[in-house]
Protein backbone atom coordinates (compact mmCIF):
# COMPACT_ATOMS: atom_id res chain seq x y z
CA UNK A 1 0.00 0.00 0.00
CA UNK A 2 1.17 3.64 -0.52
CA UNK A 3 -0.01 6.74 0.87
CA UNK A 4 -2.06 8.87 -1.46
CA UNK A 5 -3.44 12.08 0.13
CA UNK A 6 -4.55 13.13 3.33
CA UNK A 7 -8.17 13.26 4.54
CA UNK A 8 -8.29 16.87 6.34
CA UNK A 9 -11.51 18.08 7.08
CA UNK A 10 -15.65 17.82 6.98
CA UNK A 11 -17.18 19.09 3.89
CA UNK A 12 -21.05 19.75 4.14
CA UNK A 13 -22.72 18.01 6.21
CA UNK A 14 -23.27 14.29 4.41
CA UNK A 15 -20.27 12.88 4.93
CA UNK A 16 -18.22 14.32 2.42
CA UNK A 17 -14.49 15.20 3.25
CA UNK A 18 -11.84 17.77 1.94
CA UNK A 19 -8.70 15.55 0.83
CA UNK A 20 -5.11 17.04 0.45
CA UNK A 21 -4.02 14.79 -2.52
CA UNK A 22 -0.43 13.77 -2.81
CA UNK A 23 1.77 13.97 -5.95
CA UNK A 24 1.96 9.95 -6.51
CA UNK A 25 -2.38 10.24 -6.27
CA UNK A 26 -2.58 8.54 -10.30
CA UNK A 27 -4.04 10.96 -12.65
CA UNK A 28 -6.21 7.71 -14.22
CA UNK A 29 -7.77 7.08 -10.38
CA UNK A 30 -11.27 5.63 -10.94
CA UNK A 31 -14.08 5.45 -8.64
CA UNK A 32 -14.57 2.13 -8.64
CA UNK A 33 -11.43 1.13 -7.46
CA UNK A 34 -11.14 1.68 -3.43
CA UNK A 35 -8.61 3.58 -1.63
CA UNK A 36 -8.11 2.61 1.94
CA UNK A 37 -7.65 3.91 5.70
CA UNK A 38 -5.93 2.06 8.27
CA UNK A 39 -8.25 1.72 11.46
CA UNK A 40 -6.56 -0.40 14.17
CA UNK A 41 -4.02 -1.50 11.67
CA UNK A 42 -5.81 -2.88 9.23
CA UNK A 43 -5.91 -1.59 5.77
CA UNK A 44 -10.03 -1.02 5.31
CA UNK A 45 -11.30 0.06 2.00
CA UNK A 46 -13.32 2.55 1.31
CA UNK A 47 -15.45 2.90 -2.06
CA UNK A 48 -16.04 6.30 -3.55
CA UNK A 49 -19.46 8.04 -4.08
CA UNK A 50 -18.35 11.04 -5.94
CA UNK A 51 -14.28 12.21 -6.25
CA UNK A 52 -14.54 15.76 -7.42
CA UNK A 53 -10.78 17.33 -7.71
CA UNK A 54 -10.46 21.21 -6.83
CA UNK A 55 -6.73 22.11 -8.10
CA UNK A 56 -3.75 20.20 -8.30
CA UNK A 57 -3.70 18.30 -4.87
CA UNK A 58 -7.30 18.94 -3.88
CA UNK A 59 -10.60 16.93 -4.02
CA UNK A 60 -13.78 16.45 -2.04
CA UNK A 61 -14.62 12.85 -1.95
CA UNK A 62 -17.87 11.24 -0.30
CA UNK A 63 -17.84 7.42 0.37
CA UNK A 64 -19.95 5.11 0.57
CA UNK A 65 -21.57 3.66 3.88
CA UNK A 66 -19.92 7.50 5.22
CA UNK A 67 -22.74 9.09 5.53
CA UNK A 68 -22.86 11.37 8.39
CA UNK A 69 -20.58 13.93 9.86
CA UNK A 70 -20.32 11.90 12.73
CA UNK A 71 -18.90 8.97 10.59
CA UNK A 72 -16.68 11.10 8.86
CA UNK A 73 -14.99 12.68 11.76
CA UNK A 74 -14.63 8.84 13.79
CA UNK A 75 -13.39 6.98 10.77
CA UNK A 76 -11.80 9.63 8.07
CA UNK A 77 -10.65 12.67 9.64
CA UNK A 78 -6.68 12.88 9.92
CA UNK A 79 -6.13 9.76 8.12
CA UNK A 80 -4.63 8.91 5.81
CA UNK A 81 -5.95 7.82 2.12
CA UNK A 82 -4.11 4.67 0.59
CA UNK A 83 -4.11 2.10 -2.60
CA UNK A 84 -2.47 -0.75 -3.89
CA UNK A 85 0.71 -0.54 -5.51
CA UNK A 86 0.36 -0.74 -9.59
CA UNK A 87 1.06 -3.86 -11.28
CA UNK A 88 2.81 -1.86 -13.78
CA UNK A 89 6.26 -2.18 -11.77
CA UNK A 90 5.90 -5.75 -12.57
CA UNK A 91 7.69 -7.87 -14.90
CA UNK A 92 5.65 -8.45 -17.54
CA UNK A 93 6.48 -7.85 -20.58
CA UNK A 94 5.62 -9.30 -24.35
CA UNK A 95 8.72 -10.28 -26.25
CA UNK A 96 7.88 -8.38 -29.08
CA UNK A 97 8.84 -5.24 -27.00
CA UNK A 98 12.19 -6.97 -27.10
CA UNK A 99 12.46 -6.18 -31.43
CA UNK A 100 15.34 -3.57 -31.50
CA UNK A 101 17.28 -4.37 -28.10
CA UNK A 102 21.01 -5.04 -27.96
CA UNK A 103 21.93 -8.41 -27.85
CA UNK A 104 24.66 -9.48 -26.10
CA UNK A 105 26.09 -12.84 -26.44
CA UNK A 106 29.48 -13.41 -24.69
CA UNK A 107 31.72 -10.57 -25.67
CA UNK A 108 29.64 -10.04 -29.18
CA UNK A 109 26.72 -7.43 -29.31
CA UNK A 110 24.40 -8.02 -32.35
CA UNK A 111 20.60 -6.67 -31.92
CA UNK A 112 17.07 -8.70 -31.91
CA UNK A 113 15.48 -8.25 -35.30
CA UNK A 114 12.54 -10.20 -34.94
CA UNK A 115 10.63 -12.47 -32.79
CA UNK A 116 8.78 -15.55 -33.90
CA UNK A 117 5.96 -16.44 -31.12
CA UNK A 118 5.49 -20.28 -32.42
CA UNK A 119 3.82 -21.89 -29.44
CA UNK A 120 6.46 -24.70 -29.58
CA UNK A 121 9.34 -23.11 -30.35
CA UNK A 122 9.41 -19.08 -29.84
CA UNK A 123 12.71 -17.76 -31.40
CA UNK A 124 15.06 -14.57 -31.28
CA UNK A 125 16.14 -13.31 -34.40
CA UNK A 126 19.57 -12.00 -33.87
CA UNK A 127 21.39 -10.39 -36.57
CA UNK A 128 25.66 -10.51 -35.02
CA UNK A 129 27.91 -9.28 -38.33
CA UNK A 130 25.41 -8.78 -40.77
CA UNK A 131 24.34 -12.30 -40.23
CA UNK A 132 20.90 -13.55 -38.81
CA UNK A 133 20.81 -16.15 -36.21
CA UNK A 134 17.99 -17.72 -34.68
CA UNK A 135 17.82 -18.57 -31.03
CA UNK A 136 15.32 -20.01 -28.61
CA UNK A 137 13.21 -17.31 -26.57
CA UNK A 138 13.54 -19.55 -23.53
CA UNK A 139 14.46 -18.05 -19.95
CA UNK A 140 17.32 -20.32 -19.35
CA UNK A 141 19.13 -18.34 -22.43
CA UNK A 142 18.21 -15.35 -20.86
CA UNK A 143 20.92 -13.71 -18.47
CA UNK A 144 19.43 -10.11 -17.79
CA UNK A 145 17.10 -8.20 -19.61
CA UNK A 146 18.10 -3.95 -18.75
CA UNK A 147 14.94 -2.15 -20.15
CA UNK A 148 16.79 1.04 -19.39
CA UNK A 149 19.41 0.57 -21.50
CA UNK A 150 17.23 -1.41 -23.96
CA UNK A 151 19.56 -4.55 -24.11
CA UNK A 152 19.02 -8.56 -22.96
CA UNK A 153 22.10 -10.69 -22.38
CA UNK A 154 21.91 -14.23 -23.23
CA UNK A 155 24.15 -16.86 -22.45
CA UNK A 156 23.87 -20.05 -24.85
CA UNK A 157 25.02 -23.55 -24.50
CA UNK A 158 28.07 -24.31 -26.38
CA UNK A 159 27.37 -25.04 -30.16
CA UNK A 160 23.82 -23.47 -30.45
CA UNK A 161 25.58 -20.59 -32.11
CA UNK A 162 27.78 -20.62 -34.65
CA UNK A 163 30.14 -18.00 -34.93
Amino acid sequence: MIAVGRIGRIFGNDGGVMVTLYANFPDDFQIQEPLFVNIDKLAVPLFCNSLERRGQSGAIIHFDDIDTVRRAEEYLVGRELLIEESDEENDEFYMEDLIGFTAIIGKRKGAISDFYDNPANPLFEITLSDKSHLIPAAEEFIAGIDFERKSIKFVLPEGLLEL
